[in-house]
Protein backbone atom coordinates (compact mmCIF):
# COMPACT_ATOMS: atom_id res chain seq x y z
CA UNK A 1 0.00 0.00 0.00
CA UNK A 2 1.44 3.16 -1.24
CA UNK A 3 1.72 6.68 1.11
CA UNK A 4 -1.78 8.10 -0.35
CA UNK A 5 -3.55 5.05 0.32
CA UNK A 6 -5.81 3.91 2.99
CA UNK A 7 -8.47 1.69 4.80
CA UNK A 8 -11.53 2.96 6.13
CA UNK A 9 -15.09 1.43 8.21
CA UNK A 10 -18.12 2.03 8.88
CA UNK A 11 -19.91 -0.23 11.04
CA UNK A 12 -24.18 0.50 11.22
CA UNK A 13 -25.38 -0.10 14.45
CA UNK A 14 -28.05 -2.82 13.01
CA UNK A 15 -28.77 -5.24 9.99
CA UNK A 16 -32.19 -3.25 9.71
CA UNK A 17 -30.29 0.69 9.49
CA UNK A 18 -27.37 -0.84 6.70
CA UNK A 19 -30.17 -2.11 4.89
CA UNK A 20 -32.34 1.12 4.46
CA UNK A 21 -28.93 3.14 4.03
CA UNK A 22 -26.96 0.90 1.24
CA UNK A 23 -30.89 0.09 -0.60
CA UNK A 24 -31.88 -2.43 -2.35
CA UNK A 25 -29.02 -4.94 -3.31
CA UNK A 26 -26.77 -2.57 -1.64
CA UNK A 27 -27.74 -0.27 -4.71
CA UNK A 28 -25.72 2.57 -2.65
CA UNK A 29 -22.42 0.86 -3.01
CA UNK A 30 -22.55 -0.27 -6.60
CA UNK A 31 -22.83 3.94 -7.26
CA UNK A 32 -20.17 3.91 -5.35
CA UNK A 33 -17.99 1.52 -6.43
CA UNK A 34 -19.45 3.64 -10.30
CA UNK A 35 -18.39 7.09 -9.36
CA UNK A 36 -14.68 6.63 -7.12
CA UNK A 37 -11.72 4.55 -8.11
CA UNK A 38 -11.44 3.48 -4.44
CA UNK A 39 -12.95 -0.07 -3.50
CA UNK A 40 -16.00 -0.55 -1.27
CA UNK A 41 -16.84 -3.68 0.35
CA UNK A 42 -19.55 -4.91 2.90
CA UNK A 43 -19.43 -7.45 5.43
CA UNK A 44 -22.64 -8.14 7.45
CA UNK A 45 -22.90 -4.61 9.61
CA UNK A 46 -19.37 -3.36 8.04
CA UNK A 47 -18.29 -1.21 4.94
CA UNK A 48 -14.91 -1.05 4.36
CA UNK A 49 -13.65 1.50 1.93
CA UNK A 50 -9.88 0.92 0.71
CA UNK A 51 -7.57 3.31 -1.62
CA UNK A 52 -6.54 6.41 -2.63
CA UNK A 53 -7.10 8.72 1.00
CA UNK A 54 -9.15 11.72 0.15
CA UNK A 55 -11.54 9.14 -2.13
CA UNK A 56 -12.07 6.71 1.06
CA UNK A 57 -12.25 9.45 2.93
CA UNK A 58 -15.01 11.01 1.21
CA UNK A 59 -16.92 8.02 0.68
CA UNK A 60 -16.97 7.51 4.45
CA UNK A 61 -18.42 10.89 4.81
CA UNK A 62 -21.29 9.61 2.00
CA UNK A 63 -22.14 6.93 4.17
CA UNK A 64 -21.99 8.67 6.89
CA UNK A 65 -24.15 11.18 5.73
CA UNK A 66 -26.78 8.80 4.32
CA UNK A 67 -26.92 7.35 7.68
CA UNK A 68 -27.69 10.29 9.23
CA UNK A 69 -30.44 10.83 6.64
CA UNK A 70 -32.16 7.50 7.79
CA UNK A 71 -32.20 8.20 11.25
CA UNK A 72 -33.97 11.97 10.25
CA UNK A 73 -36.40 9.61 8.85
CA UNK A 74 -35.75 9.80 5.30
CA UNK A 75 -36.80 6.98 2.60
CA UNK A 76 -33.69 6.52 0.23
CA UNK A 77 -33.93 6.12 -3.28
CA UNK A 78 -31.31 6.07 -6.67
CA UNK A 79 -32.20 9.73 -6.98
CA UNK A 80 -31.02 10.26 -3.69
CA UNK A 81 -28.11 8.55 -3.82
CA UNK A 82 -26.67 9.54 -7.05
CA UNK A 83 -27.54 13.16 -5.81
CA UNK A 84 -25.46 13.37 -2.11
CA UNK A 85 -22.33 11.78 -4.75
CA UNK A 86 -22.85 14.39 -7.15
CA UNK A 87 -22.99 17.05 -4.45
CA UNK A 88 -20.06 15.17 -2.77
CA UNK A 89 -17.96 15.56 -5.53
CA UNK A 90 -18.44 19.44 -5.61
CA UNK A 91 -17.53 19.99 -2.21
CA UNK A 92 -20.74 20.58 -0.66
CA UNK A 93 -21.77 17.73 1.45
CA UNK A 94 -22.28 19.20 4.78
CA UNK A 95 -25.50 21.02 3.08
CA UNK A 96 -26.73 17.74 2.28
CA UNK A 97 -28.75 17.04 5.84
CA UNK A 98 -30.26 20.28 5.95
CA UNK A 99 -31.18 20.41 3.24
CA UNK A 100 -33.07 17.13 3.09
CA UNK A 101 -34.38 17.93 6.54
CA UNK A 102 -36.13 21.21 5.59
CA UNK A 103 -39.73 20.34 5.75
CA UNK A 104 -42.58 22.23 3.91
CA UNK A 105 -45.53 20.76 5.58
CA UNK A 106 -47.69 17.59 5.07
CA UNK A 107 -49.46 15.95 2.53
CA UNK A 108 -53.06 15.43 2.92
CA UNK A 109 -51.88 11.77 4.01
CA UNK A 110 -49.43 12.82 6.22
CA UNK A 111 -46.57 12.62 4.14
CA UNK A 112 -43.50 15.22 5.00
CA UNK A 113 -42.83 17.25 2.21
CA UNK A 114 -39.32 18.10 1.85
CA UNK A 115 -36.80 19.37 -0.85
CA UNK A 116 -34.73 17.22 -2.32
CA UNK A 117 -31.36 19.17 -3.61
CA UNK A 118 -29.82 22.62 -2.44
CA UNK A 119 -30.98 24.18 -5.51
CA UNK A 120 -34.64 23.73 -4.52
CA UNK A 121 -33.65 24.91 -0.97
CA UNK A 122 -32.88 28.41 -1.96
CA UNK A 123 -35.92 27.96 -4.32
CA UNK A 124 -38.01 27.67 -1.35
CA UNK A 125 -36.29 30.41 0.72
CA UNK A 126 -36.81 32.57 -1.88
CA UNK A 127 -40.30 32.18 -1.87
CA UNK A 128 -40.40 32.39 1.69
CA UNK A 129 -38.50 36.02 1.30
CA UNK A 130 -40.27 37.45 -1.63
CA UNK A 131 -43.79 38.51 -3.15
CA UNK A 132 -42.56 37.58 -6.25
CA UNK A 133 -40.17 34.83 -7.72
CA UNK A 134 -39.49 33.85 -11.02
CA UNK A 135 -37.94 29.55 -10.61
CA UNK A 136 -36.86 29.08 -14.27
CA UNK A 137 -35.09 25.44 -14.92
CA UNK A 138 -35.27 22.16 -16.74
CA UNK A 139 -38.19 19.51 -16.52
CA UNK A 140 -38.34 17.90 -13.09
CA UNK A 141 -36.94 20.24 -11.36
CA UNK A 142 -39.85 20.56 -8.70
CA UNK A 143 -40.87 24.18 -9.83
CA UNK A 144 -44.54 23.74 -9.92
CA UNK A 145 -45.08 21.12 -7.06
CA UNK A 146 -43.01 23.28 -4.89
CA UNK A 147 -45.20 26.55 -5.76
CA UNK A 148 -48.19 24.14 -5.03
CA UNK A 149 -46.87 23.05 -2.18
CA UNK A 150 -46.00 26.68 -0.58
CA UNK A 151 -49.33 27.84 -1.54
CA UNK A 152 -51.19 24.99 0.11
CA UNK A 153 -49.15 25.58 3.07
CA UNK A 154 -50.27 29.42 2.93
CA UNK A 155 -54.05 28.92 2.67
CA UNK A 156 -53.91 26.10 5.62
CA UNK A 157 -52.21 28.42 8.04
CA UNK A 158 -55.16 31.42 6.82
CA UNK A 159 -51.93 34.13 5.43
CA UNK A 160 -54.37 34.24 2.59
CA UNK A 161 -58.09 33.19 1.30
CA UNK A 162 -57.48 32.10 -2.28
CA UNK A 163 -55.29 29.88 -4.52
CA UNK A 164 -54.99 31.23 -8.21
CA UNK A 165 -53.09 28.89 -10.05
CA UNK A 166 -52.80 29.87 -14.14
CA UNK A 167 -51.07 28.81 -17.67
CA UNK A 168 -51.24 29.93 -20.55
CA UNK A 169 -53.44 27.93 -23.16
CA UNK A 170 -50.74 27.27 -25.50
CA UNK A 171 -48.90 24.03 -27.12
CA UNK A 172 -47.19 22.96 -29.91
CA UNK A 173 -49.92 23.34 -32.88
CA UNK A 174 -53.32 22.89 -31.26
CA UNK A 175 -55.54 25.64 -30.63
CA UNK A 176 -58.00 25.77 -28.67
CA UNK A 177 -61.09 25.73 -31.11
CA UNK A 178 -59.97 22.18 -32.72
CA UNK A 179 -60.62 20.51 -28.83
CA UNK A 180 -63.88 18.99 -28.33
CA UNK A 181 -66.38 20.47 -25.42
CA UNK A 182 -67.86 23.50 -23.59
CA UNK A 183 -64.72 26.29 -22.76
CA UNK A 184 -64.03 24.39 -19.16
CA UNK A 185 -63.26 21.22 -21.26
CA UNK A 186 -61.23 22.77 -23.85
CA UNK A 187 -58.83 24.52 -21.23
CA UNK A 188 -58.35 21.35 -18.71
CA UNK A 189 -55.97 19.49 -20.59
CA UNK A 190 -53.51 22.59 -20.08
CA UNK A 191 -54.21 22.97 -16.45
CA UNK A 192 -54.10 18.69 -15.96
CA UNK A 193 -50.31 19.34 -14.20
CA UNK A 194 -51.69 22.15 -11.59
CA UNK A 195 -54.67 19.74 -10.69
CA UNK A 196 -52.60 16.90 -10.39
CA UNK A 197 -50.28 18.50 -7.95
CA UNK A 198 -52.62 19.82 -5.67
CA UNK A 199 -54.62 16.49 -5.42
CA UNK A 200 -51.03 14.52 -4.91
CA UNK A 201 -50.76 17.21 -1.69
CA UNK A 202 -54.43 18.44 -0.60
CA UNK A 203 -56.65 15.15 -1.70
CA UNK A 204 -58.97 15.11 -4.31
CA UNK A 205 -61.73 15.68 -1.65
CA UNK A 206 -60.40 18.81 -0.30
CA UNK A 207 -59.47 20.12 -3.53
CA UNK A 208 -63.12 19.77 -4.84
CA UNK A 209 -64.39 21.57 -1.77
CA UNK A 210 -61.84 24.27 -2.33
CA UNK A 211 -62.44 24.61 -5.56
CA UNK A 212 -66.48 24.93 -4.93
CA UNK A 213 -66.02 27.75 -2.19
CA UNK A 214 -63.41 29.62 -4.17
CA UNK A 215 -60.56 28.74 -2.18
CA UNK A 216 -58.67 27.40 -5.27
CA UNK A 217 -59.54 29.36 -8.66
CA UNK A 218 -57.20 27.32 -11.13
CA UNK A 219 -58.20 29.12 -15.36
CA UNK A 220 -55.85 29.98 -18.14
CA UNK A 221 -53.88 32.96 -18.10
CA UNK A 222 -56.85 34.42 -20.35
CA UNK A 223 -59.17 34.72 -17.02
CA UNK A 224 -56.57 37.30 -15.00
CA UNK A 225 -57.31 40.23 -16.85
CA UNK A 226 -58.52 43.04 -15.72
CA UNK A 227 -58.40 41.63 -11.99
CA UNK A 228 -56.73 42.34 -8.67
CA UNK A 229 -55.81 39.53 -6.58
CA UNK A 230 -55.63 41.05 -3.00
CA UNK A 231 -54.55 37.86 -0.19
CA UNK A 232 -53.94 35.49 -2.73
CA UNK A 233 -51.33 33.11 -3.75
CA UNK A 234 -50.89 33.19 -7.59
CA UNK A 235 -48.95 30.40 -9.56
CA UNK A 236 -48.22 30.95 -13.51
CA UNK A 237 -46.92 27.98 -14.56
CA UNK A 238 -45.20 27.18 -18.17
CA UNK A 239 -44.37 31.02 -17.91
CA UNK A 240 -42.05 30.65 -21.01
CA UNK A 241 -44.97 30.36 -23.47
CA UNK A 242 -46.43 34.06 -22.62
CA UNK A 243 -45.75 36.81 -24.15
CA UNK A 244 -44.19 39.86 -23.38
CA UNK A 245 -47.50 41.80 -23.10
CA UNK A 246 -49.15 38.92 -20.88
CA UNK A 247 -46.20 38.95 -19.23
CA UNK A 248 -46.84 42.36 -17.66
CA UNK A 249 -50.99 41.57 -17.91
CA UNK A 250 -50.09 39.09 -14.98
CA UNK A 251 -47.80 40.63 -13.07
CA UNK A 252 -49.31 43.69 -12.98
CA UNK A 253 -52.25 42.17 -10.88
CA UNK A 254 -50.66 41.41 -7.93
CA UNK A 255 -52.99 42.61 -4.87
CA UNK A 256 -52.34 43.13 -1.15
CA UNK A 257 -51.42 40.74 0.78
CA UNK A 258 -50.57 38.78 -2.23
CA UNK A 259 -47.67 36.21 -3.33
CA UNK A 260 -46.95 35.50 -7.04
CA UNK A 261 -44.48 32.19 -8.16
CA UNK A 262 -44.00 32.26 -12.03
CA UNK A 263 -41.89 29.12 -13.46
CA UNK A 264 -40.91 28.01 -16.98
CA UNK A 265 -38.40 26.53 -18.46
CA UNK A 266 -37.07 28.68 -21.63
CA UNK A 267 -35.54 25.32 -23.29
CA UNK A 268 -39.18 24.58 -24.15
CA UNK A 269 -41.14 27.60 -25.61
CA UNK A 270 -44.13 26.67 -27.96
CA UNK A 271 -45.04 30.07 -29.02
CA UNK A 272 -45.84 30.86 -32.78
CA UNK A 273 -44.31 32.56 -35.30
CA UNK A 274 -40.71 33.28 -33.11
CA UNK A 275 -42.38 35.27 -31.01
CA UNK A 276 -40.05 36.15 -27.42
CA UNK A 277 -41.28 34.47 -24.39
CA UNK A 278 -42.43 37.19 -21.83
CA UNK A 279 -40.53 34.70 -19.19
CA UNK A 280 -37.57 35.40 -21.21
CA UNK A 281 -38.58 38.92 -21.32
CA UNK A 282 -39.03 39.33 -17.82
CA UNK A 283 -35.38 38.09 -17.06
CA UNK A 284 -34.32 41.31 -19.15
CA UNK A 285 -36.34 43.42 -18.18
CA UNK A 286 -36.62 42.86 -14.08
CA UNK A 287 -33.47 41.31 -12.81
CA UNK A 288 -32.45 44.12 -11.05
CA UNK A 289 -35.96 44.89 -9.54
CA UNK A 290 -36.04 44.90 -5.88
CA UNK A 291 -38.65 42.51 -4.11
CA UNK A 292 -38.16 40.22 -7.44
CA UNK A 293 -36.10 37.25 -7.24
CA UNK A 294 -35.03 34.99 -9.99
CA UNK A 295 -34.10 31.29 -9.16
CA UNK A 296 -32.24 29.55 -11.63
CA UNK A 297 -32.71 25.82 -11.62
CA UNK A 298 -29.56 23.38 -13.78
CA UNK A 299 -30.24 19.97 -14.58
CA UNK A 300 -28.16 18.65 -10.71
CA UNK A 301 -31.41 19.72 -9.20
CA UNK A 302 -33.81 17.16 -11.57
CA UNK A 303 -35.52 14.94 -8.80
CA UNK A 304 -37.17 12.71 -11.67
CA UNK A 305 -35.57 9.59 -13.17
CA UNK A 306 -31.91 10.22 -13.33
CA UNK A 307 -32.11 9.37 -17.18
CA UNK A 308 -33.76 12.79 -17.36
CA UNK A 309 -30.64 14.62 -16.28
CA UNK A 310 -28.82 13.19 -18.91
CA UNK A 311 -31.45 13.58 -21.60
CA UNK A 312 -31.54 17.08 -20.74
CA UNK A 313 -27.93 17.85 -20.92
CA UNK A 314 -27.68 15.77 -24.32
CA UNK A 315 -30.38 18.19 -25.44
CA UNK A 316 -28.55 20.96 -24.05
CA UNK A 317 -25.12 20.52 -26.07
CA UNK A 318 -26.93 19.18 -29.35
CA UNK A 319 -28.28 22.85 -29.38
CA UNK A 320 -25.30 24.31 -29.00
CA UNK A 321 -23.94 22.12 -31.67
CA UNK A 322 -26.19 23.36 -34.21
CA UNK A 323 -29.12 21.24 -36.32
CA UNK A 324 -27.45 17.63 -37.78
CA UNK A 325 -29.18 15.25 -39.98
CA UNK A 326 -29.72 11.83 -38.74
CA UNK A 327 -28.85 8.76 -40.51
Amino acid sequence: MTDNQSVRKWVFATNEEAVRVLGPNDSLLALLDQSFDAKVTTRGTEVVFTGDEAEVELMQSIISTMTTLVKHGMQLNDGDYRYVINTAKSGDLDSIVDTYTTEIGMTYKGKAIRVKTLGQRRYIDAISKHDIVFGVGPAGTGKTYLAVAMAVMALKRGEVKRIVLTRPAVEAGEKLGFLPGDLQEKVDPYLRPLYDALYDIYGLEQVGRALERGNIEIAPLAYMRGRTLDDCYVILDEAQNTTGEQMKMFLTRLGFHSKMVITGDVTQIDLPGGKMSGLVHANQVLRDVSGIAFHMFSTSDVVRHHLVQKIIEAYSLADERGPSAIG
